[in-house]
């Protein structure tokens, strides 16, 4: 009953990092400028994602414009468009199979072959998180050493936005989900492979005739 709990808050927390997951990719706000200037209202603040840069201004005007050039952008941004998809489509993969394996449904068949489905998307999970928080943290550190490179004017410097650190807590909550499934099957069949079965052989019919008919000779 406990494992079957422990799954199903896993099970919550997998959930949690796949919806994070496609927010991240999707938003954005990647990285923000916020540029205030001498009036308030002239506020402008500049974002930009993976798909597009946005521009808000205090007036309440939106735009957004798309990338559509793939080999202009520079290679962190390309590495975290691939990434972050495969992190998607690796969680949600995950959460198909979870749901199959956990002790709480009653899909999947027998016992061993829901266990294995288990660790199947536990492993997808651990998979999606490490996607996840390569491109995150490598696009981080592009911002920081753009931030702190005094070559580069401070209008072109840019902080982490709201996706980088929706990323960083969707890998999180995916990795721990994956160990938790993991460890669950595998305290399972732990004790199984620690103290295998004992085998008692007994003596067959055919055994006892044969040792009755040698006897027989004897006397």
């Amino acid at each position: 009953m406990a494992s079957a709990s422990l799954q199903f808050f896993a099970f919550i927390l997998a959930l949690f990092g796949v919806f994070g997951d496609i927010t991240a990719t999707l938003l954005p706000n990647w990285k923000v400028n916020a540029d205030v200037g001498s009036n308030i209202i002239t506020a402008i603040t500049q974002m930009q994602g993976l798909w597009m840069d946005c521009t808000w201004y205090s007036t309440g005007m939106f735009s957004c414009t798309l990338k559509y050039s793939v080999l202009s952008l520079p290679i962190y941004i390309q590495a975290a468009r691939t990434t972050m998809v495969l992190s998607c489509i690796l969680s949600a993969f995950g959460i198909c199979i979870t749901t199959v394996g956990m002790k709480c449904t009653k899909l999947g068949g027998d016992t061993d072959s829901k266990s294995h489905a288990c660790f199947a998307g536990g492993v997808c999970f651990i998979l999606a998180g490490i996607f996840g928080l390569v491109p995150t943290s490598w696009y981080t550190r592009e911002i920081i050493s753009n931030f702190l490179d005094q070559t580069i004017p401070e209008s072109s410097k840019h902080e982490p936005g709201g996706a980088v650190y929706t990323g960083f807590i969707s890998a999180g909550f995916l990795l721990i989900a994956g160990v938790i499934f993991c460890t669950s099957c595998f305290k399972k069949h732990q004790g199984a492979w620690i103290y295998p079965p004992k085998q008692h052989h007994f003596p067959s019919a055919e055994q006892e005739s044969n040792a009755g008919y040698n006897l027989k000779d004897y006397v």
